[in-house]
């Protein structure tokens, strides 16, 4: 394991050696060439959501939403690890070549562990979802594929955006999130904590706003307090981009970029993502900063740098090949977290669809042939993609006519006229007429949901200002639906979208999310029964009349917010998610732990005809304290495969974390009494047994 002690001491006596601006040098993202000091040139801003990004070719994993949906750890450290591997590919050669530019480093601004709080957050699609607990897991998970175990680092994975950090996007550079302590430590910092204090990340980026006052790149309560402090983080962190400026220009803390650059380096931002760390010497002749601050976070940026064994030395990754990227083996990974990771909502027995019963399929709408409906954003180019439609067409090959229509463009434009198209519309209905089943693709890309101010947004930001599909999608669905067809909904996007149409009239909703460059294979594959769906949703899908009821966007509260405090009935439930067979859990027992936690046992039964995997989860209420979320909260989760009829008895650890409760004022404590614990593999809540007329075993503990 990589020998921080021994990187740091290395860092120290180079830092040393240098002036103060070459110091000061070193802390912008593109860091230039020392050569006197045989220092090379480092660009630090590399991004690896899923799959390297914005570098060129690379393996196409699904958006991370969807890998979330997965609900497995170990399928997603295997992504991590293969996104790492194709980065140092690409470093080594781009290093041989002497391109040290952005997007060429090991430096991976990634996971984005933020907690998809609102549906309308438009990045929310980058995240593991609405829950502190699948969110903590897997992005622990992420961080360990990443950086390895090896004698350096593989890469170095960055949890962002510490902290309180989910739109709105529009007015991210000046907006001030106000959260409660207890929404700060039961809700918006656990996985920080998590990544930090058992993941051992590298990195920690900093977010745009403010956090309940403070802008949070230069946040002494997140930086100096909770980071350092509390939790004890040896890393560097970073501004995300362009942060700084915020301070004087947005946030109006500061007054000059000599002062914002003074801020943020006294409180610990070592590395800037940006221009204002160029006024660091304008600062030192202020008398802002000292030059011990200055060597400190050059310090930490050696470090890092020392870790991944780059300064010269060299390591085992040195010996990664090119043909390393998009490798058989990274494509079949990004095929099989596709699979695991597609939602089936809706089914009355449509699916999986039969050949032998089929002489024509219709395949309509705006997402059934788009590329940019598979990839999401911050994603790199793939050699190949494989849209819906083509992996439908492949499937059927000789042995089904698919017929196809668009249907309608992805939204109305501004400059279209409010006149629906009939020449699209007309040719999807005669398609939908001439078929004996449809298939009817609808949704979201990047341009629709995503960050401000990215450029293929279509719009200010990359907010939704509401659930519902666009309006020429809405036309499309109804007038595709009103004859009466066998239909199938496949909805591509990141985030909860009000199906409500669809749940009511539809033979079956799947929801595919972005699945990667070749996602389209995936979904044929599922839709025709190759393999069972099994994915879970990481998010509340609502109805659209629920934003009523929920806390304005700007409002950082829980209440109302995400299924651990819904009050109101899902559209769909957090955590569930349709096979083509009938698993469930047939009995559970609990028992504590010397350390506190619990020792789950529970039986898992297939009772269906088809083989499949499926998720059990571990829901956990402390029934007798005042501060216990209202509902049920996910406490642990298994993937397990299981064949037509087969029985396994599982095991799972319910960590004595998760027997906690925090207050008012954020402290975390154990309060005993009555726990109830239900396993299954959706949440306890009544919507769920609705969707699937299956209750979660239960078990009550008394500790």
């Amino acid at each position: 394991m990589w020998n921080r002690e021994e990187a740091r001491a290395k860092a120290r006596a180079l830092v040393g050696q240098m002036t103060l601006e070459e110091k000061m040098s070193q802390l912008v993202y593109g860091a230039p060439a020392i050569e006197h000091l045989g220092v090379p040139a480092y660009n630090w801003w590399n991004e690896g959501l899923h799959g390297v990004a914005r570098a060129g070719v690379a393996t196409s994993f699904p958006q991370a939403i969807a890998l979330a949906a997965m609900f497995d750890r170990e399928a997603l450290q295997r992504v991590s690890e293969a996104t790492a591997l194709e980065g140092r590919a690409k470093y080594n050669e781009f290093s041989k070549h002497g391109d040290r530019d952005i997007y060429k480093g090991l430096t991976f601004f990634s996971p984005n562990i933020n907690i998809f709080r609102d549906p309308r957050w438009g990045r929310g699609h980058e995240t593991l979802g609405e829950d502190p607990c699948l969110t903590a897991e897997l992005g622990k998970s992420f961080v360990l594929g990443m950086q390895g175990d090896g004698d350096v680092m593989r890469a170095s994975a960055c949890a962002k955006h510490f902290a309180v950090h989910s739109g709105p996007e529009a007015i991210r550079h000046h907006f001030n999130a106000v959260a409660s302590q207890k929404d700060m430590w039961e809700t918006y910092l656990p996985a920080f904590e998590a990544l930090v204090t058992q993941a051992n990340v590298e990195s920690v980026m900093g977010a745009y706003n403010r956090v309940n006052g403070e802008p949070c790149c230069g946040s002494k309560t997140l930086l100096v307090d909770i980071l350092r402090g509390k939790w004890g983080f040896e890393g560097f962190v970073v501004s995300d981009c362009w942060a700084l400026v915020d301070f004087h220009t947005g946030h109006g803390v500061t007054s000059s970029p000599e002062e914002s650059a003074a801020l943020a380096m006294k409180n610990g931002c070592d590395l800037n993502c940006g221009s204002i760390f160029l006024q660091l010497k304008s600062a030192f002749d202020q008398g802002l900063i000292t030059e011990e601050q200055i060597a400190l976070a050059a310090e930490r940026a050696f470090t890092t740098r020392w870790l991944l064994g780059i300064m010269g030395e060299g390591s085992e990754y040195d010996k990664v090949p090119y043909e390393t990227v998009e490798c058989k083996e990274h494509l079949a990974l990004a095929q099989e977290t596709a699979l695991k990771s597609c939602v089936l909502l809706k089914n009355n027995g449509i699916l999986p669809l039969k050949k032998d019963a089929l002489h024509t399929l219709g395949v309509i709408g705006p997402n059934a042939d788009s590329r940019a409906a598979l990839t999401g954003n911050y994603h790199g180019t793939s050699s190949r993609y494989i849209t819906i439609l083509e992996g439908i067409q492949d499937e059927c090959g000789d042995d089904v006519r698919v017929l196809y229509a668009p249907g309608c463009d992805l939204y109305r434009r501004k400059t279209e006229p409010l006149a629906f198209d009939n020449d699209r519309v007309s040719e999807a209905v005669t398609v939908a007429e001439h078929s004996d089943a449809v298939l009817l693709v609808l949704g979201l890309d990047e341009t629709l949901e995503g960050e401000a101010p990215d450029d293929g947004n279509s719009m200010e930001a990359g907010d939704k200002p509401d659930l519902l599909l666009p309006d020429v999608q809405s036309e499309l669905l109804e007038r595709v639906l009103a004859l009466g067809k066998p239909t199938v909904v496949v909805l591509l996007a990141g985030s909860s979208i009000d199906l409500s149409v669809a749940e009511e009239r539809a033979d079956a909703v799947f929801c595919a999310w972005y699945p990667g460059a070749r996602g389209g294979k995936a979904v044929a594959d599922l839709l025709f029964g190759r393999r069972s769906p099994s994915g879970k949703l990481p998010v509340t899908f609502y109805h659209d009349e629920d934003l009523r009821h929920l806390p304005e966007f700007t409002d950082y509260s829980m209440r109302g917010r995400t299924y651990r405090y819904l009050t109101r009935t899902p559209l769909y439930p957090f955590g569930f998610g349709l096979t083509y067979s009938d698993v469930r859990v047939r009995s559970a027992e609990a028992k504590q732990l010397p350390d506190g936690g619990l020792r789950i046992r529970a039986s898992v039964q297939n009772l269906g005809a088809v083989g499949t995997e499926d998720v059990v989860q571990l829901y956990i209420k402390a029934e007798d304290s005042p501060f216990a979320p209202p509902n049920p909260v996910l406490c642990g989760f298994a993937r397990v495969n299981l064949a037509a009829g087969e029985s396994k008895e599982i095991e799972r650890i319910v960590s004595p974390a998760s027997l906690t409760v925090v207050d008012d004022s954020g402290n975390r404590f154990f309060p005993g009494g009555r726990y109830s614990l239900y396993i299954g593999t959706s949440q306890p809540d009544a919507r769920s047994r609705a969707l699937t007329g299956v209750s979660p075993v239960s078990v009550t503990i008394v500790l």
